[in-house]
């Protein structure tokens, strides 16, 4: 007696045979990162960006990032997302960058091809996990002031003021008194 199959092998070749829809690709999330543990910096304020050359898509490039940290003479991480009109994206391209690198970011559009290309940077270790898409995200954000001069604190200031109040009454006598109740 021929044995007859099962509905449950029945459903499992059909689920092999292609009878149910493709997944759909997924975007590199939040949760992805828990697999990127923090270590120990290889120099002082070390930071590492998601690293990739012309990648299908941000997942993709997020996915197979190399974990290694930024060299010494970068401050911040790159993003370059080309998509089409569309916003289907043709290529990513994500890597640590000088300051030089991120001082034109933004959107442009490449008409004869019918591309967007959008650009950003960030401060900060892995801070250019999403893409920029248009020209809200394509910008350039710090975590610092980009001027080199450093806003002096309150205490500072006032230490500063009452330091040179007191080389200026040495210098000229006596400071004026504020009139009180026994004047």
């Amino acid at each position: 007696m021929a044995s007859q199959p099962t509905p449950a092998w029945v459903l499992l070749l059909s689920l092999l045979a292609g009878c149910v829809p493709a997944a759909q690709p997924r975007d590199f999330t939040v949760k992805d990162i828990v697999y990127l543990h923090p270590s120990t910096t290889p120099y002082p304020r070390g930071f590492k960006c998601f690293t990739c050359e012309k990648a299908a898509d941000n997942y993709e490039c997020n996915r197979w990032a190399p974990d290694v940290y930024c060299p010494r003479g970068t401050r911040y991480c790159f993003s370059q997302h080309m998509m089409k009109v569309t916003g289907e994206s043709v290529s990513v391209t994500k890597r640590c960058v000088p300051l030089e690198d991120c001082l034109s970011t933004g959107c442009t559009y490449v008409k004869h091809e019918e591309y967007k290309i959008c650009t950003s940077c960030c401060e900060g270790s892995i801070c250019n996990l999403p893409l920029p898409r248009n020209t809200t995200d394509a910008v350039f954000t710090t975590l610092s002031p980009l001027n080199k001069t450093q806003r002096l604190s309150q205490p500072v200031l006032l230490t500063t003021a009452c330091l040179w109040l007191g080389l200026m009454s040495q210098r000229w006598g006596t400071l004026p008194r504020a009139a009180g109740p026994d004047s």
